[in-house]
């Protein structure tokens, strides 16, 4: 049985064969800080915010309220089972995150809720009720 080196030449094929990956020596690729993906959607009642953490723990999230703005935040940490050995291809993402949303003044601040679930943050932020749509009669 012989073994084969890596050798830029063999990364130049690796790299053709596989596409999109991104192939770096490691410390190129490692911690770093990064913005979740997100989704925003309104209704007539709520505003509704969707944002993937994937790998993330529940306890691992920051979620604030503050100057008319909610915050996700926090930080992922790479498993120590990686730390020997090289590292040929590393697209999961480590280190701090961060993702401010703008509000508008109609929300209900104090009714906010959120769940995790299988990645996923959802956070529901209720309008207040002079902010919601009326139909007007007319005469």
């Amino acid at each position: 049985m012989s073994l084969i080196s890596f050798t830029p030449e063999l990364g130049r094929l690796f790299n053709d064969y596989f596409g999109d990956f991104h192939v770096a020596p490691r410390g190129q690729g490692g911690a770093s800080r990064w913005r979740p993906s997100i989704d925003v959607h309104e209704t007539d009642k709520e505003y509704i915010v969707n944002a993937e953490l994937p790998g993330v723990k529940k306890e691992e999230i920051n979620l604030d309220l503050r100057d008319h703005a909610l915050v996700i935040s926090g930080e992922t940490k790479q498993d120590n089972k990686f730390k020997e050995g090289n590292v040929y291809v590393q697209e999961r993402r480590y280190g701090s995150y961060s993702r401010t949303i703008g509000l508008p003044n109609n929300i209900k601040a104090d009714a906010v809720s959120a769940k995790f679930n299988d990645g996923v943050l959802e956070v529901t932020i209720p309008k207040a009720e002079d902010a919601q749509p009326k139909k007007v009669q007319i005469s």
